[in-house]
């Protein structure tokens, strides 16, 4: 699934939002490219009204690898530039994805050109987020990302379809991709699309969960992707154009 930074809900879902919220203790790494800026991030957080647990500050690649060897970050917050050189933050992220995989990262950007977007995700990130934005934003942003959604807005999503397409022809011509999956297949898919994690996928359909990863690495070959990402993109996009009028 993904999260959207504006939505409209009444008293008694904030309520219960809330709830659950103050429920969720999640645990953060907040690197960025100075000590003060790592203590600013983290005294917002830590006095928001939600249960952010910040376990370590980092302000280079080495202390960021150095504390994930021995602790746990379920979110990892990573500024674009670090202490060790602009734009080391992308180069973290690729490398958490690959040696981390349980700590889903968030990059922070000073801006949001086009031609970063791409860039971001490519490198393993499951959200981006402009700093200009504010406190409660980011708040919406790490509690979505946490939940197994990525965090972009219309524009990048466009930005990602454009380059998903251009980059990696899909095998599936078009939007004709489900008839090439059966329809197990179809509703792991859907699953993975509304943000679910292999586990939940399995409970949901009464399935273990090496059985969803086996169907997840069908999948992937079958239409021509290689990652979650890739696949919630375009299941998302296939959806949008089912609704749209034609």
């Amino acid at each position: 699934m993904v999260a959207t930074p504006t939505t409209s809900v009444s008293p008694a879902s904030v309520g219960n939002e809330l709830s659950t919220a103050r429920r969720e203790r999640i645990r953060i790494l907040i690197a960025d490219d100075s000590r003060m800026s790592c203590q600013l991030l983290k005294s917002a957080l830590t006095r928001s009204r939600f249960v952010f647990d910040v376990v370590a500050c980092a302000i280079t690649r080495s202390e960021i690898l150095q504390f994930l060897k021995t602790g746990h970050a379920d979110i990892g917050l990573v500024n674009q530039d670090l202490a060790d050189g602009p734009f080391m933050g992308f180069q973290v992220v690729n490398e958490l994805r690959v040696s981390f995989p349980k700590t889903r990262v968030i990059l922070l950007l000073k801006s949001v050109p086009d031609e970063m977007i791409v860039d971001a995700f490519r490198s393993g990130t499951k959200g981006v987020f402009c700093r200009t934005e504010p406190l409660p934003s980011l708040c919406k942003c790490i509690r979505s990302v946490h939940r197994g959604q990525i965090w972009a807005n219309s524009k990048q999503l466009h930005l990602l379809l454009e380059a998903l397409i251009s980059a990696t022809p899909l095998r599936a011509a078009g939007f004709q991709g489900r008839s090439l999956l059966t329809k197990r297949e179809d509703e792991v898919v859907n699953l993975v699309a509304d943000g679910l994690s292999n586990r939940a996928i399995g409970q949901n359909l009464g399935i273990t969960e090496h059985t969803v990863s086996n169907y997840l690495f069908k999948i992937y070959d079958k239409l021509g992707i290689s990652s979650r990402v890739e696949l919630v993109l375009y299941t998302l996009t296939r959806r949008y154009a089912q609704s749209s009028p034609t």
